[in-house]
């Protein structure tokens, strides 16, 4: 027989009397609501100087049912509401009290909560923007109510059915988190669309809800961390949340337009197209320009075959902008009705930039693009001339026209590779094999300034006006070779009732 030696468990949690929830009120200063693991619900007016048990006025309450979390109204001073935990004596239904009369009496809201084995409540929260909405916890799920608990519906999304054990509103975002177990937790971004949900709401077909601010967060250096880090998050998606409701689907997916502050449309978005609640999101950033296409397969590479829709110009960017902060306009159009919501842009407030700096940076990369743009464009007509020149050499039994067909080809490939290098094939290793081309170098620049909110440097502007200069003379030399030398083939296929070669302005 073991005697002596024996350390008793003191961690308290198994005793009668330990306080589980306890809160005060936002609004009645020394108004605390204290409840404990024996079925105890206790308030005080005077700090804590005198306590009055309202455990009697609970209707229904389990006996040592655990008082677990308080949630004291931030609208007003005697309404609270209490999430009661029963499964440690095997009451697995929801228990959640309202009071509106600073505890005189309670009232019992569990209405929609399926009962199961794992329904018993463990937090509950009242939202901060909404009086009436609120939030709790159970075992195995979160639901939401928006009537001051007289009725619950899920709120669960890709939530799994883990406990719900801590509930927090984060205030400044808007955000809803959750706490489950095993330490981890989850967010639910941005809270309008629940909020703002009315009945109202509902019965139209279509509704924009009011936008949350957005901020221009800029990138630091991340976390060392593995990549196969288990308790890695996922951060929400960047930019502005923009939530609507359809009452059904549209009869074709929504558009959005984000328009700026001079009427602009500098962003279209195509929109999801679910009955409910839908949400997308804008990176901030305008409308990129289109893809530069190669027709043609690689120089030494022909087995590499293109398609009809091309494939990608090495180097070519396509640069979208990341637009200054300030004031936008969100604008949804569904099946012909309009909706229009303000948003408001905020600088990272941990940049060193200025609003005047990042003003000059969007007119920097606005002016490379217009450039990189009109360098695409170049790249294109030569392409489609040397696709046709292909196709007229199949057919041409001319030894004469073939050499000058060959002769055209090989003056526009030297001319094309200084603004592309033709030899890429976009595998292995073979863009660090040669120099960079002049619209690999327009898209260095627009890549070197944009990582940050500060103005282009002096080099930055010599560096985009040399290159703006080699851009005009290559155009200029183009706008020459096809006007002579395509021109003087042109004549040597109409004199053989031959289909002469368009000449790209088309």
């Amino acid at each position: 027989m073991l005697s002596g030696g024996l350390t008793g468990d003191n961690i308290g949690v198994e005793y009668a009397g330990t306080v589980f929830g306890i809160t005060e009120s936002p609004i009645e200063p020394g108004m605390i609501w204290a409840g404990t693991n024996d079925g105890k619900l206790h308030l005080t007016r005077d700090a804590g100087d005198t306590w009055t048990e309202v455990t009697g006025n609970m209707p229904d309450l389990p006996e040592w049912g655990a008082v677990r979390s308080i949630a004291a109204s931030r609208y007003d001073a005697c309404t609270a509401y209490v999430a009661v935990d029963g499964h440690q004596v095997n009451v697995r239904d929801p228990h959640i009290f309202r009071t509106r009369d600073c505890g005189a009496s309670f009232d019992r809201i569990v209405d929609g909560i399926p009962t199961s084995m794992l329904s018993y409540t463990k937090v509950i929260a009242e939202d901060p923007r909404r009086p009436g909405l609120l939030y709790v916890g159970t075992e195995n799920a979160i639901y939401v109510s928006f009537n001051d608990g007289d009725d619950w519906q899920t709120l669960q999304n890709n939530l799994p059915h883990a406990p719900v054990s801590g509930i927090v509103i984060q205030e400044h975002f808007n955000d809803l988190v959750v706490g489950t177990y095993g330490r981890g937790f989850w967010i639910l971004d941005d809270l309008a669309p629940i909020q703002q949900m009315t009945p109202e709401v509902i019965a139209t077909g279509s509704h924009l809800f009011e936008l949350r601010d957005a901020y221009r967060f800029r990138p630091i250096t991340p976390p060392s961390v593995p990549y196969s880090d288990p308790t890695e998050g996922r951060d929400p998606e960047y930019g502005a949340s923009i939530n609507y409701w359809l009452g059904q689907p549209a009869s074709s997916a929504p558009t959005v337009e984000i328009v700026d502050g001079t009427g602009a449309v500098v962003r279209t978005l195509r929109g999801t197209n679910h009955p409910g609640v839908n949400r997308i999101h804008w990176d901030l950033q305008d409308e990129p320009n289109g893809p530069i296409r190669l027709l043609t397969s690689p120089m030494y590479a022909e087995h590499i075959l293109v398609g009809d829709e091309g494939r990608a110009a090495p180097g070519g960017a396509q640069i979208s902008i990341l637009l200054p902060p300030g004031q936008y306009t969100v604008r949804l159009e569904v099946d012909g009705d309009t909706h229009e919501r303000p948003l408001t842009v905020i600088k990272d407030p941990h940049s060193a930039g200025t609003e005047a700096d990042i003003r000059a940076q969007v007119a920097f990369l606005r002016e490379v693009r217009e450039d990189v743009v009109r360098a695409g464009e170049a790249v294109h007509r030569v392409e489609a001339l040397r696709v046709q020149l292909a196709t007229v050499k199949r057919f041409a039994d001319d030894e004469a026209l073939v050499q000058s067909i060959e002769a055209v080809e090989d003056g526009l490939v030297e001319m094309q590779m200084e603004m592309v290098d033709l030899r890429l094939t976009g595998r292995g290793q073979d863009g660090v094999r040669f120099g960079a081309s002049l619209l690999q170098k327009l898209g260095y620049v627009s890549g070197g300034i944009s990582v940050a909110d500060f103005p282009p440097t002096d080099q930055e502007g010599e560096v985009k006006v040399l290159l703006n200069g080699m851009l005009n003379d290559y155009i200029a030399r183009l706008d020459k070779y096809v006007g002579s030398e395509v021109g003087e083939l042109n004549r040597m296929l109409r004199a053989r009732g031959l289909t002469v070669i368009s000449d790209g302005l088309q």
